[in-house]
């Protein structure tokens, strides 16, 4: 598969993906819930799903909720693409917008330090 035509199927799952938990999730208002990234094996078997969680506290129990409900998910991708196969998603938590909030915070300090 062609760079670019991976990076559009990526784009494709991450699209309907965002929509299906959305909707399945039913999370609090104060909890966000987003997909970063979607990486899909060139063998197209498998795609893991990024997902950043904001706050960090409540992560294990979104990602739980997630995983425990991820053969009705997988269900509802497979209805709303037109690939075949398609590939089994396994949902990964992104620490990356953490781990940047931490960079943001310390930069700061030392901004005020001098």
């Amino acid at each position: 598969m062609s760079k670019k035509r991976a990076q559009r199927f990526n784009e494709l799952i991450k699209k309907e993906l965002g929509k299906i938990i959305f909707n399945f999730l039913d999370v609090k208002p104060d909890v966000l819930v987003t997909i970063t990234q979607v990486l899909t094996n060139p063998n197209l078997f498998t795609s893991d799903i990024y997902i950043s969680i904001y706050p960090p506290n409540k992560a294990k129990e979104i990602l739980d909720k997630l995983n425990h409900s991820i053969y009705q998910i997988q269900q509802l991708l497979n209805r709303k693409l037109e690939v075949r196969p398609v590939p089994k998603i396994i949902f990964k938590y992104d620490k990356n917008p953490e781990e940047a909030d931490k960079v943001e915070k310390l930069l700061e300090e030392i901004k005020h330090e001098k």
